[in-house]
């Protein structure tokens, strides 16, 4: 569980969708709890319409799609920052 003092915003975790392996079968869209996905009719496609509504850690979805066309950024890259960012924050309670 990620920290709630912590700015989701500054936070990069969220999918990414590789469109040439993306076949348009929508699991990862009835899957999502948190309606990061969503169907971009005009494209005829799938997209990250909210990234900030994925849940830190979280990449269920790219268990569920069944074209593997669903990615997250490195786990080392999210512990990282988040620990930049607990810095940060702390930084700023000493500072007041």
């Amino acid at each position: 569980m990620v920290n709630p003092s912590l700015p989701r915003e500054k936070i990069p975790w969220f999918p990414s969708i590789n469109y040439d392996l993306c076949k348009g079968a929508k699991e990862c869209l009835a899957f999502c709890p948190n309606n990061a996905f969503a169907w971009d009719e005009a494209g005829a496609r799938i997209i990250v319409a909210n990234p900030y509504n994925c849940t830190v850690g979280c990449d269920n979805c790219v268990q569920i799609c069944p074209n593997h066309a669903i990615t997250f950024p490195d786990v080392e890259e999210l512990a990282a920052t988040l620990r930049c960012l607990r810095s940060e924050v702390q930084q700023n309670l000493v500072d007041g």
